[in-house]
C-alpha cells in the first residue's frame, strides 16, 4: 500500500511509531492512513516529500524504502546502450581501497568513459564567484543540495531570488562532458543522494543525466549478481578542492580560498536545522537586514559524505572524512590555482585562466515555483473548534497538552494535519485513552447492568415455577375431586335424565378448555413478541368459567360440585393471566409446564367422559359426591 508514492516510500515494517513524522522537515509528507483490520501505518506522500531521508535517520524498524535508477542502468548496459560515468567526488572517500576496483567492474559491464564531478564541483565555484561579481549578487543560497532545491520550490518560493542561479556540480560536470568533451553516450551518476533523481527529472536541467545510481545499490546490486571486472578503472579529468564539497562547509572553505576569509559565508546543514534557518532567513529578508556573502547549504548533517544513498555502515566512524582530508590535501599541493603559497588574489586570477574557455549562461539554472501544489490549508478558528471537538479535546487545558507522541509539536499542528487530511483523530494517543477509559466505563456499567437482569430473571423463573407449580396441584386436586365423584354415583335414576343433560355440556366445557389450553401453548412459542395474547386467552378460560357457573346453576343442587370446578376454574386463568405477565423472557419454562397442564385437562375431558357415562348410578353416589365437593371447597380456600 503506498500513497502517492515517489522517490522514499513505507516498505511493510511500518509500525505507526510516528518517529518519521517528528523528523520529516515537511508537515504533510508523512500520512497516518487507517488501516483496515483497525491498525495505522505512516505512508510517505511522494508530492510532498522532498527526499531529505530524514525518517531513514529517525525510524528504528527499517520502514523506509527508496527507489532509484541502478536496476534500469545494469539493464541498459545488457542491451548494448552507451552509458558514461559521472562520479560523485564521496565515492572516492567511501570506497578509497574499492574505487578502481568498482570502477573496473562497470567498465567490464559496458560503461563508455568515467568522469568525476569534483571537476564539475570547480566549475560550480568558478561560476559563482563569476556571478556574484558579475551581477553583484550577495546574499545568496547555494544550490548543490536538490533536496534544500526542491524546498524552497515547494514550500518558501519567497526564495527562489537568493538562490543561485548556477547548476549543481552534477549539472556542470554533465554540460562540460556533453559541450566541451563532446560525449553523446547517455550520462548516469554515481551518487550518494536519493533526491539528485528530483534533479535529475527537472525540466529545466534538460535531460544531460539519465540515471541517478546511488552508492548503496549499486554496491549491492554488483554483490548480488557477483559482477566482476577485468581491469581496475580511474576518472579521466584532474580536479582541485571540489573534490571537498561533499563535506559541510566544503563549498565555503572553495570560496575562502579564492577569496580569503575576510568575508561572512553562512554555513548551514542538518535535515531539520537546515529548514528552520531557510524560514529564518526569509524572516530576514523581510525585515531588510544585511545579509551573509553566501549561505553554504547542504540537507545532510555530514555532507554528502554520508549522503541518504550511502550504505548505512559508511556513516560509522571517521575512516570516510580522513580519506577526504586526505585528497584535500593532495589536491592542495597542485600548481597553479591550488597552489597553496599564493595568495587569493593570484589563485582566483589562476583559477579564471583555466576555466576561461567556458561560458558562464551554459552553466546558468533556472527554476520553478512548484508551491501551488503542496502546503497545508489553514483551518477557521471553527474548523479547529469542531476538529478539537471530535478528538475530545473540548478544553483549553487539553488542547494544550503538546505531547507530540502524534509526531508534531503541539495540538494545533496535529488538529491542523487531520483538517487537511493527513493525519487522524485515532492517532492521537490521548484520543485513545479517552476512548478507551470512556469504553471501559460503558461495558463495566453494561456488566453490572447484564448482571442485575440476570438476578432479576432469575427470581422471575423462581416466581413463575412457584406459579405453574401451583396450578398443576390444582388440577391433580381436581382430578381426584372428579374421579371420586366418577366412583360415587352408583343411583339416582330420578335425576340420571336431567343430569346426563348437564354432563354432555360440562363435556363440551372441557373440550374447548382442551382448545383453549392448546391455544395457550401456540402462543407461548410467540410470547417474546405477543404476551398480550396470553392474557386474552387467559379472559377466554374465565369466560368458560362463568359459563360453566351459569350451566351448573341451571343444574340446581346436582349441579353444585361443577359449580365448584367452575370456580377453581376461574381461579386457574387468573393464576394464568399473573403468570403471563412475567413470562417474556422464560417462555420455554412455561411452555414445558403448559404441555403438563395439557395433558392434565385431556385426562379431565376422560374423567368427563367416564361420568357421562355412569350417569345412571349417580343418584346412590350423592353423598359421597357431597363429600368429594367439600374436599374440592376446601382445597380452594
Amino acid at each position: 500500500m503506498r500513497n502517492n508514492m515517489g522517490l522514499v516510500y513505507t516498505n511493510e515494517n511500518c509500525v505507526a511509531c510516528n518517529k518519521c513524522i517528528s523528523a520529516c522537515p515537511v508537515i504533510g509528507a508523512n500520512r497516518a492512513v487507517a488501516l483496515e483490520d483497525g491498525g495505522m501505518r505512516i505512508e510517505v506522500d511522494g508530492n510532498a516529500c522532498i527526499a531529505c531521508g530524514a525518517c531513514f535517520d529517525a525510524c528504528q524498524h527499517e520502514a523506509r524504502s527508496y527507489q532509484d535508477d541502478t536496476e534500469q542502468f545494469f539493464e541498459d548496459l545488457k542491451k548494448g546502450e552507451k552509458i558514461s560515468l559521472l562520479v560523485a567526488p564521496a565515492f572516492m572517500a567511501n570506497y578509497p581501497d574499492e574505487y578502481e576496483k568498482y570502477l573496473g567492474i562497470l567498465k567490464t559491464a559496458g560503461v563508455n568513459r568515467i568522469i568525476s564531478i569534483s571537476f564539475g564541483a570547480d566549475i560550480t565555484t568558478w561560476a559563482y564567484l563569476n556571478y556574484i561579481t558579475s551581477h553583484h549578487f550577495l546574499g545568496g543560497i547555494s544550490q548543490p543540495c536538490p533536496a534544500v532545491v526542491r524546498y524552497i520550490e515547494k514550500y518558501i518560493p519567497e526564495l527562489l531570488p537568493y538562490l543561485m542561479p548556477v547548476h549543481s556540480p552534477m549539472m556542470c560536470g554533465a554540460i562540460y562532458t556533453r559541450k566541451e568533451m563532446g560525449v553523446t553516450d547517455k550520462l548516469a551518476f554515481i551518487s550518494p543522494c536519493i533526491a539528485k533523481k528530483n534533479e535529475i527529472d527537472d525540466p529545466n536541467c534538460k535531460g544531460y543525466v539519465s540515471y541517478n545510481v546511488t552508492f548503496n545499490h549499486m554496491v549491492q546490486y554488483i554483490k548480488e549478481h557477483h559482477l566482476t571486472g577485468r581491469m581496475l578503472a580511474k576518472d579521466e579529468i584532474e580536479y582541485g578542492l571540489g573534490s571537498i564539497y561533499p563535506t559541510p562547509g566544503g563549498l565555503k572553505e572553495n570560496v575562502y580560498w579564492f577569496l580569503g576569509d575576510d568575508i561572512f559565508i553562512r554555513q548551514a546543514e542538518g535535515e531539520k536545522h537546515m529548514y528552520e534557518y531557510l524560514h529564518s532567513y526569509l524572516d530576514r529578508i523581510k525585515a531588510k537586514k544585511s545579509l551573509p556573502f553566501m549561505v553554504d547549504a547542504l540537507n545532510c548533517s555530514s555532507g554528502c559524505l554520508y549522503g541518504t544513498g550511502v550504505e548505512e555502515s559508511r556513516a560509522v566512524g571517521d575512516d570516510t572524512l580522513m580519506n577526504l582530508q586526505k585528497i584535500r590535501e593532495d589536491s592542495i599541493r597542485k600548481k597553479g590555482a591550488w597552489g597553496k603559497n599564493l595568495p587569493p588574489k593570484k589563485r582566483l586570477a589562476a583559477f579564471n585562466a583555466q576555466f576561461k574557455n567556458l561560458k558562464l549562461e551554459d552553466y546558468i539554472r533556472h527554476y520553478t515555483d512548484k508551491s501551488g501544489d503542496v502546503g497545508l490549508k489553514e483551518p477557521t478558528a471553527g474548523e479547529l473548534h469542531a476538529i478539537f471537538e471530535a478528538m475530545e479535546k473540548k478544553t483549553e487545558e487539553k488542547q494544550q497538552i503538546d505531547c507530540s507522541a502524534c509526531g508534531y509539536e503541539g495540538c494545533r499542528t496535529m488538529a491542523k494535519a487531520i483538517y487537511n487530511g493527513v493525519n487522524c483523530k485515532e492517532n492521537c494517543v490521548h484520543y485513545a485513552k479517552d476512548v478507551a477509559l470512556y469504553e471501559t466505563e460503558v461495558a463495566r456499567k453494561l456488566t453490572e447492568e447484564i448482571n442485575s437482569q440476570n438476578e432479576d430473571k432469575l427470581k422471575q423463573a423462581e416466581r413463575i415455577s412457584e406459579v405453574i407449580a401451583g396450578v398443576a396441584d390444582d388440577f391433580t386436586a381436581i382430578r381426584n375431586s372428579l374421579a371420586e365423584l366418577s366412583g360415587g354415583n352408583d343411583g339416582n335414576a330420578r335425576e340420571s335424565t336431567e343430569i346426563a343433560a348437564d354432563m354432555q355440556n360440562i363435556n363440551n366445557f372441557s373440550q374447548e378448555i382442551l382448545k383453549a389450553f392448546q391455544q395457550i401453548n401456540e402462543f407461548l412459542v410467540k410470547i417474546e413478541s405477543n404476551n398480550a395474547a396470553i392474557t386474552d386467552i387467559a379472559a377466554q378460560t374465565n369466560l368458560l368459567s362463568l359459563n360453566a357457573s351459569i350451566e351448573a346453576a341451571r343444574a340446581g343442587e346436582a349441579g353444585k360440585g361443577f359449580a365448584v370446578v367452575a370456580t377453581e376454574i376461574k381461579s386457574l386463568s387468573e393464576s394464568s393471566e399473573s403468570a403471563a405477565h412475567d413470562t417474556t423472557e422464560n417462555s420455554d419454562e412455561i411452555k414445558r409446564f403448559m404441555e403438563n397442564l395439557m395433558e392434565q385437562a385431556n385426562t379431565l375431558s376422560g374423567l368427563v367422559r367416564q361420568v357421562d357415562e355412569r350417569v345412571d348410578t349417580l343418584a346412590a353416589a350423592t353423598q359421597e359426591m357431597s363429600a368429594s365437593t367439600r374436599v374440592v371447597e376446601d382445597m380452594s380456600n
